[in-house]
């Protein structure tokens, strides 16, 4: 039997927790953080109890919530999950304490406020990946906004005002743009629930939407996505809130923030907009190709370390976006798949690096040098996680990223041919970064003393070790869970576009070419 409401227990509970760190005296520091991490590591618990409920094989959704909200116009509380967010779910809840604990001794003022807009953003983020119903989804999305930004522009670094005016400006930016799509789509057809909007598509009771129409409601949605991930040329507030924000910030930020854009992309503009999102592929795919290699190249000649790792999440979410735009089920499979091997990579990428800042406070590559000798712990756990970021096989870098460009290759061969580019200049600006933070002489004094890893730092980078290997030795373990959803959004592409085979050759169906296993 599903265990009722364990969605809604997973967006609430955080709140609640959040609550009863409000009850608590601000300056009752030991506690705050304790409840914190007692809070999101039950949290995590409770989102393993989705694994088993969502069947392998099966592409619908399982969990599903739904009752009446508000009658006129009418709106729901729907949610569900399926393939595609189970894992997303997941790993907001598990990068949610890791966060708690890079923030342990770090944040030193306005602690109690800190945690709370900590799991206030899990909130936020965990409603956007189950929510069913478009109004509910835009709340959602509008909750996260606040949090993250209180986090940039209270916590952070010396230009942290500026990046979180950026962010907000940004997002908001792209949040109306959604809003009169999702507005526009509900005077179409009467209805802001997903499911019900995408049976009268597959049924035909849309047909009086014209191509002019359905390419500016196809924009509206993904300008707000390719603001969120982002797509080149839309990144540019990204490095900003990297660098300002603290430790924890980046980490959530990377981790699953940007993924909200991808996740998107999938379950809204392929299914709702399919032939807009046909002759958009090919625009699409030449702005996700300039990301990967633009991000790898300013990574490539970037002197601040944090910088670097924020640029390459350009690089790397532009291999997701090309996955999705590829329309194939293994490209597909292989988007959903970085989507969390990035989280877990570059979010320990950014651990590492605000482990540094923490003992140096400073993120400047020539500040360092030869770290190795004072720091071996940390050095052999950068190159570890390095390795995984630049797609060494038998870590989890390495599947998603041959996922993506073993199925866009079959549709598009010099998409493929252009994206592999990224895989090389990844080597090289990883590499070269670690070669010039921890080879070498120790040059700066100070260095010389620096202390290696705390207890509670290896124990955070374990872990992230230990899912960087299993991920990418099991692999199959995420792959089956997600093959099936990811099949069902392509065809549901065809089946609300008959013409669709005729007018788009390279379109895969699942009898064509089956799901991966």
């Amino acid at each position: 039997m599903p265990l009722p409401g364990l969605l809604s227990v997973l967006i609430f509970f955080p709140a609640l927790g959040a609550l009863a760190l409000l009850l608590l005296r601000g300056d009752d520091h030991v506690w705050i953080r304790r409840l914190a991490l007692t809070i999101s590591v039950v949290e995590f618990i409770f989102s393993l109890f989705l694994i088993p409920k969502v069947a392998i094989g099966v592409s619908g959704y399982s969990l599903v919530e739904y009752y009446n909200w508000i009658a006129v116009p009418p709106i729901h509380y729907h949610l569900g999950i399926d393939g595609i967010s189970l894992f997303l779910v997941i790993l907001t809840t598990f990068l949610t304490p890791i966060s708690v604990l890079a923030s342990w001794s770090s944040i030193d003022h306005r602690v109690k406020e800190f945690f709370v807009m900590l799991l206030m953003l899990e909130v936020g983020v965990i409603g956007v990946f189950v929510s069913l119903d478009l109004f509910l989804f835009f709340l959602f999305w509008e909750v996260m906004l606040i949090p993250m930004a209180f986090l940039i522009g209270i916590w952070g670094h010396e230009r942290r005002i500026y990046a979180a005016i950026k962010f907000v400006l940004y997002t908001m930016a792209g949040s109306i743009l959604m809003l009169v799509g999702i507005i526009w789509l509900y005077n179409l057809t009467g209805s802001f629930d997903l499911p019900k909007i995408q049976q009268a598509l597959q049924e035909g009771r849309l047909f009086t939407l014209t191509s002019t129409q359905e390419m500016l409601l196809f924009l509206a949605f993904f300008g707000a996505f390719a603001i969120k991930v982002p797509l080149f040329p839309l990144h540019t507030w990204l490095p900003d809130a990297h660098v300002e924000a603290p430790t924890a910030g980046s980490v959530m930020l990377a981790g699953v923030l940007l993924k909200m854009g991808t996740y998107g992309m999938i379950r809204f503009c392929l299914p709702l907009f399919p032939n807009a999102a046909h002759k958009a592929a090919p625009w699409v795919a030449a702005l996700a190709i300039i990301g990967i290699v633009y991000g790898a190249l300013v990574s490539l000649v970037q002197p601040n370390l944090k910088k670097l790792v924020a640029y390459s999440s350009v690089s790397h979410l532009g291999f997701v976006v090309l996955g999705i735009f590829a329309f194939h089920n293994i490209s597909m499979q292989g988007a959903v798949y970085q989507m969390l091997a990035h989280g877990i990579s570059t979010g320990a990428l950014f651990l590492l690096v605000g482990m540094l800042y923490d003992r140096r406070h400073t993120f400047e590559i020539t500040q360092f040098g030869g770290l190795a000798t004072p720091m071996p712990k940390l050095a052999a756990f950068f190159l570890f996680i390095a390795l995984a970021s630049m797609g060494l096989p038998l870590l989890n870098g390495f599947v998603g990223e041959f996922l993506i460009l073993l199925g866009t290759f079959q549709t598009h061969a010099s998409w493929a041919s252009w994206a592999a580019l990224g895989v090389i200049l990844s080597a090289c600006y990883l590499l070269w970064a670690y070669q010039r933070v921890f080879f070498g002489d120790v040059t700066v004094e100070k260095n010389k003393t620096l202390p290696d890893l705390s207890h509670r730092e290896i124990g955070i980078l374990v872990a992230m070790a230990i899912i960087t290997l299993w991920m990418g030795v099991g692999s199959t373990f995420f792959t089956n869970r997600s093959a099936a959803s990811s099949q069902n959004v392509l065809d549901q592409m065809q089946r609300s576009n008959p013409q669709e085979a005729h007018l788009h050759p390279n379109a895969i169906t699942s009898v064509e070419r089956p799901a991966t296993r």
